[in-house]
């Protein structure tokens, strides 16, 4: 069965249930598994309104934040879980891209994700991380809805 998982989270509501269900199945599996979180890079010429009224480095600290506390959670399921597990962040404006290249680094079996289920025209317009890396990666993918 699976040794090593990736388990990605984005810290939205879904993502941490899947975090939970992921180091669960990761301890009752017997393996180890590898958190990771991508944030978002500093853009001069945004549509965000977070990066419009901030400085490069009020942004980047607010995402190393964001990132600590996505990374926070899975880590405290993982150790009440008693399951060994590696921390990891990047920064990338393509999240899936980051997932598969980590997966692969680490030398993960499985990579275990949330979906958040999105269809037709809002799918269109903000993409679905979970199905570009299904679409990426020759890695078995566990999605979690």
């Amino acid at each position: 069965m699976f040794k090593h998982l990736l388990i990605p989270t984005d810290g939205s509501d879904l993502s941490q249930v899947a975090v939970a269900n992921g180091v669960q199945f990761a301890r009752d599996i017997q393996a180890r598994v590898t958190g990771l979180t991508v944030t978002t890079p500093y853009h001069y010429v945004t549509y965000n309104n977070i990066q419009m009224v901030q400085t490069e480095e009020q942004f980047q600290e607010e995402m190393r934040h964001m990132a600590q506390r996505n990374l926070q959670y899975l880590q405290r399921e993982a150790e009440v879980c008693g399951v060994p597990c590696e921390l990891l962040s990047a920064v990338s404006d393509h999240p899936y891209e980051e997932i598969v290249r980590t997966a692969e680094e680490q030398g993960c079996d499985v990579i275990f994700m949330a979906s958040h289920g999105r269809r037709g025209l809002r799918a269109l317009l903000m993409g679905s991380e979970t199905q570009k890396v299904l679409t990426h990666t020759k890695i078995p993918v566990v999605v979690y809805r």
